[in-house]
């Protein structure tokens, strides 16, 4: 064995060999794994606050109906006749209250409010949704990329093993030299898989590390952790489900009511209105009050409650205000349609692509399998002497390649089935979320 075959030998060992005797990491299962990244993940903290701005913009409308109370003082040196600071007259103590009564345009902008609330609670469910998806596509892609690798090291290590005896069958005069650089070639594309594998390993470790707060390095994946995917019956009316679950068809019924709310709100601002107002002035002696009223007529407390009643009668502004508001209600309600055959089309496609998956899932199955009675129908020639050394490791090299090609199919059809519990709204569930 040459030092260049030698040292890559003990580097196989290294990678494949000696972790299998070394303490591991303990296993991270997909429920913690996903229990982390929704209460980690940068969308799911957004979610969270868009959804307490919502809150908090409900609660500013409706208490427009509790007093605001304002104290101050209007302090002053006056020459001549008091004249007011800021619409106020100069006082030591100003307390003023103002707070709705009658206002029509106010409890439909309150109802908008509200609906935009409920709107934000469905947008941020489907944002977590997202985070669970995400979590889960990228753990499962991880157990395939592990599983890969782990039967690529095998692979390598027979590969080298398969090019040194070419190396001597040369020597002896059994194979010409071309045989060794087409074994070195098979050893070349292992190695370049293996290459694929650990790149793509590192960058989905990265990714959960990003979405749960944990290490990458201690990140190991369990494949018995994923629980068994439901079988999905093309006669089931999956669509239909779909349809009553869909966060963005209650969003889109949401905003809608929400603008038409608006609409209304916008056309009633020119209906009268009754606010409540009081005030209550302690006055000083030094403003001059006296000179200008009679010493018998002058108090220092003062204080003033009562309503204010408003009739807007003429504003074109407010008018072309409205017919735009009434507009934006429009489109939202046609958003509703345009959302539900949106989502009726996406279930039906993800339906129907999870039985064309699980056919080619298993049309791959039987190709690996067909490749490996191909590979101890081999071993039986070539104990005959009606086969090679080399037809050996060409049956060997295909099984290689089916085994990859059925780690995809896997992973495909159920990357589908995940897609599809989630328009269902049945993920979490799946997961063992409560």
């Amino acid at each position: 064995m040459t030092p260049s075959r030698r040292c890559l030998l003990l580097l196989c060992l290294f990678y494949f060999v000696i972790p299998s005797f070394a303490d591991n990491p303990e296993p991270t299962p997909l429920k913690r794994v996903v229990e982390l990244a929704l209460s980690h993940s940068a969308q799911a903290v957004q979610a969270d606050a868009a959804q307490q701005r919502a809150f908090a913009s409900y609660n500013e409308a409706r208490n427009q109906y509790l007093p605001t109370l304002v104290v101050g003082s209007g302090l002053g040196k006056t020459v001549g006749y008091p004249l007011s600071l800021e619409g106020s007259a100069p006082s030591i103590i100003n307390t003023t209250a103002q707070s709705a009564l009658i206002n029509s345009s106010l409890r439909d902008f309150i109802r908008e409010a509200r609906e935009e609330y409920r709107a934000t609670i469905v947008q941020s469910k489907d944002q977590r949704d997202q985070v669970l998806q995400d979590a889960v596509l990228t753990y499962a892609e991880l157990c395939k990329w592990d599983r890969l690798l782990s039967y690529l090291g095998e692979q390598y290590t027979r590969e080298l093993k398969m090019e040194q005896l070419v190396n001597d069958r040369i020597q002896e005069g059994v194979d010409s030299p071309l045989a060794r650089n087409q074994a070195r070639l098979n050893t070349a594309r292992v190695y370049l898989h293996i290459s694929q594998a650990e790149g793509s390993i590192d960058v989905l470790k990265n990714r959960l590390s990003q979405m749960t707060g944990l290490p990458a390095a201690s990140i190991v994946p369990d494949p018995d952790s994923i629980p068994a995917l439901p079988e999905i019956k093309q006669e089931d009316n999956i669509t239909s489900k779909a349809l009553q679950v869909s966060p963005t068809i209650q969003f889109a019924n949401l905003r809608s009511t929400a603008l038409a709310f608006r609409a209304r709100g916008e056309h009633r601002a020119m209906w009268p209105t009754v606010d409540f107002a009081a005030q209550y002035a302690l006055l000083a002696t030094f403003n001059n009050y006296q000179q200008f009223f009679q010493p018998h007529s002058f108090q220092q407390h003062n204080a003033t409650i009562g309503v204010a009643i408003r009739f807007p009668f003429f504003s074109p502004t407010q008018r072309a205000h409205a017919r735009a508001a009434e507009a934006d209600a429009v489109h939202a309600k046609k958003d509703i349609e345009i959302a539900t055959n949106q989502v009726s089309e996406q279930t039906l496609k993800l339906q129907r692509s999870v039985a064309q998956l699980a056919a080619a899932q298993e049309v791959a199955d039987l190709e690996y399998q067909i490749a490996k009675s191909d590979v101890e129908t081999t071993e039986v020639r070539k104990e005959s002497g009606t086969a090679t050394l080399h037809d050996e490791d060409n049956a060997r090299t295909q099984v290689a390649e089916r085994y990859s090609g059925l780690q995809d199919a896997n992973f495909e059809l159920q990357r589908a089935r995940i897609e599809l519990l989630r328009a269902t709204g049945d993920l979490g569930s799946w997961v063992g979320l409560k």
